[in-house]
C-alpha cells in the first residue's frame, strides 16, 4: 500500500511539474505547404509566447480546403490568400484574414548537379527543353504559374510528355532528389528546406507569378484568442527574418 501511495504522489507531481503549455489543450492548425519550413521553425518559439502547445497538420491548401470544407475541426489555418478568403466568404473562417507572405516560384535541381541557367526566358527554354524530366505538384498552388510560363514560351506540348505530376510537392521533390526528375517547378519555399535538392534559383521576373498567403481563425474555434495569437506572432518582429530564409516575402 505505501509503495502504492508513493507511485502515486509521484505522478501527480510529474504532472503538475509539466510546463504549462504542455497541460493546456494543442492549437489545432491546419497549415499549407507553402508555409511549412516557416512554421516548422518557428513552433517552439510559438509556443512558448503563447503558452500552450500546437498540433499542427501540413498539407497542400487544396486539401487543408477539402478537409475544412468536410467539417475537419481545427483552429487556426495558413492557406493561400485566395483559399482564406473562400473559407471567409463560406462562412468556415472568422471574417477577418490575415495576410502573412508571399513566395514566387522556384526551379529546384539534386543537389550537387550543375546550375541550370534560367536567368532569362530564353535561358530557362533551352533549360527546360534540355531537361530529360520535369516534375510539380498536379494539386500545387504554383502550377497555375508553371503551365502558364511553359505556354509563354511556347513549349508546353514538349513539356508534357517528360513531366511528372505528383500529389503534394514532398512527391516533386522526391523526384529529384532519389534522380528521377532533372528538375522540380514549385515555391521556393517548398524546395530550400528539402535535403538532397538545392535551389537553382527563382523563374525570370518576366515570369514569374507570386502566391500569397494568409491567416484565418475558424469560425468555431474552441479558442479564438489563442488561434488569434498564433496569428499575431506569426506577424511579429521575430518571425520576419525566418521567412525571409526560407524564400519567402513578408507582406
Amino acid at each position: 500500500m505505501k509503495h502504492a501511495t508513493s507511485a502515486a504522489i509521484a505522478a501527480a507531481v510529474a504532472v503538475f511539474s509539466l510546463p504549462a503549455a504542455a497541460q493546456k489543450a494543442p492549437v489545432r492548425a491546419l497549415v499549407s505547404n507553402g508555409v511549412k519550413a516557416v512554421v516548422e521553425e518557428l513552433q517552439p518559439q510559438c509556443e512558448r509566447a503563447i503558452g500552450r502547445p500546437l498540433q499542427i497538420q501540413f498539407a497542400s491548401t487544396t486539401d487543408l480546403v477539402k478537409k475544412i470544407e468536410a467539417g475537419e475541426a481545427f483552429d487556426v489555418t495558413m492557406l493561400t490568400s485566395d483559399a482564406v478568403d473562400q473559407l471567409v466568404k463560406s462562412g468556415k473562417l472568422a471574417p477577418k484574414a490575415t495576410p502573412l507572405a508571399r513566395c514566387g516560384v522556384g526551379v529546384g535541381i539534386r543537389s550537387g548537379a550543375p546550375k541550370p541557367e534560367i536567368g532569362t526566358p530564353e535561358a530557362m527554354k533551352r533549360t527546360l527543353l534540355k531537361a530529360k524530366s520535369v516534375t510539380y505538384a498536379e494539386d500545387g498552388a504554383s502550377r497555375v504559374f508553371v503551365e502558364k510560363m511553359e505556354d509563354r514560351l511556347g513549349i508546353a506540348s514538349e513539356l508534357k510528355a517528360k513531366t511528372t505530376l505528383t500529389h503534394g510537392s514532398g512527391a516533386a521533390t522526391a523526384n529529384v532528389a532519389d534522380g528521377k526528375s532533372d528538375l522540380v517547378l514549385t515555391l521556393a519555399s517548398e524546395i530550400l528546406p528539402v535535403h538532397g535538392i538545392e535551389l537553382a534559383g527563382p523563374l525570370p521576373e518576366e515570369l514569374q507569378g507570386y502566391i500569397n498567403f494568409a491567416a484565418g481563425v475558424a469560425a468555431d474555434a474552441r479558442d479564438p484568442a489563442s488561434a488569434n495569437a498564433v496569428i499575431q506572432f506569426l506577424k511579429g518582429p521575430s518571425a520576419a527574418p525566418v521567412y525571409k530564409a526560407k524564400g519567402m516575402e513578408v507582406r
